[in-house]
């Protein structure tokens, strides 16, 4: 499959909301969106950031269609606020992409694990939330939600006796467990769909190794000059460009033949960049008794319950 940017379908008509729009994947995902015709509200941590992202895509893309709204996804009062300023609006496709990455260990508001927390549960928050409006979505295929992980899930493991590192903590673990419970929770996602007879998708994704702002932001915030030159210098190497970083996220939201389930991240070298291509995740991403639990477990730190069935099991 060789599916580029110009390859995403007629935009018009639809609505998509993209968190962390403002910067690398996200903002050229809105961009290469609006230039086909949707309607994207970005969401937002910093609306100033964010206002300025809009005017860079109105520079190339003067009728975009975009609305800049805050939500911060390290705090459930931020999610639920810009949840209720969309209720009872139509959204196609929401895109969870916002994230950190490989930073200090810190607490959000709420008190949970900062990566664990922005990265997994306030996508999962969120989402549970605009549920009733992804249902809504109008005649213009299936309501999707993409879920954005990364390759560093397969480092990842799910240890619920201290899911908010508070007895041990690494940086690139927590990172790490935060990526695999976005897999674990987009792919129990599109189980609980199907078993409600839902026509909507869930379909994750990841970038490959793409040159973004979130790559320095653990590195930033610890004052090292020697290690921000050295990952400036395996990006200008290895990565690609965020633009061809946001292929996978773009597959997933508009391909028409983008299945839900799947999982789809570039298939050139070490799936670090090329174009899209459906891919396998790791075997731990697959299980099904801890995406239960981890399930139940977000809903539980959350606060937030979804309106649909718990899958059946799969028969032996």
């Amino acid at each position: 499959m060789n599916w580029t940017a110009d390859d995403v379908p007629d935009q018009h008509g639809r609505t998509v909301v993209v968190t962390g729009a403002n910067s690398g994947i996200g903002l050229e995902a809105t961009r290469e969106l609006v230039r086909n015709g949707a309607t994207v509200v970005m969401a937002c941590r910093d609306t100033d950031r964010g206002d300025e992202a809009a005017r860079d895509i109105r520079a190339d893309v003067p009728d975009a269609d975009l609305r800049v709204e805050a939500c911060d996804l390290a705090s459930l009062e931020s999610i639920r606020a810009f949840a209720e300023r969309l209720e009872d609006e139509a959204i196609d496709v929401l895109i969870n992409n916002a994230g950190t990455m490989a930073i200090p260990r810190s607490e959000t508001e709420d008190g949970f694990e900062t990566q664990f927390g922005v990265n997994h549960l306030g996508h999962f928050a969120l989402t549970g939330l605009m549920l009733d409006e992804l249902h809504t979505a109008p005649d213009s295929g299936p309501a999707r939600v993409v879920t954005v992980s990364s390759g560093l899930h397969e480092r990842g493991e799910i240890d619920f006796d201290d899911l908010h590192g508070e007895r041990t903590y690494d940086k690139w673990d927590a990172y790490g467990r935060s990526k695999l419970a976005n897999l674990l929770f987009a792919y129990e996602l599109e189980r609980r769909f199907l078993t409600a007879g839902l026509s909507a998708k869930s379909l994750a994704v990841h970038p490959g190794y793409a040159n973004t702002q979130l790559q320095f932001r653990g590195i930033e915030g610890r004052g090292s000059r020697i290690r921000l030159l050295g990952r400036r210098l395996m990006n200008a190497v290895l990565a690609q460009s965020a633009e061809k970083g946001a292929l996978p996220t773009l597959y997933a939201a508009t391909a028409p033949d983008a299945a839900g389930g799947a999982y789809y991240g570039p298939g050139g070298l070490l799936d670090m960049r090329g174009t899209p291509e459906r891919q396998a995740s790791s075997e731990r991403s697959y299980d099904r008794g801890t995406a239960r639990r981890l399930w139940e477990v977000s809903s539980e730190l959350t606060g937030v319950t979804y309106d649909l069935p718990e899958p059946k099991a799969p028969s032996s």
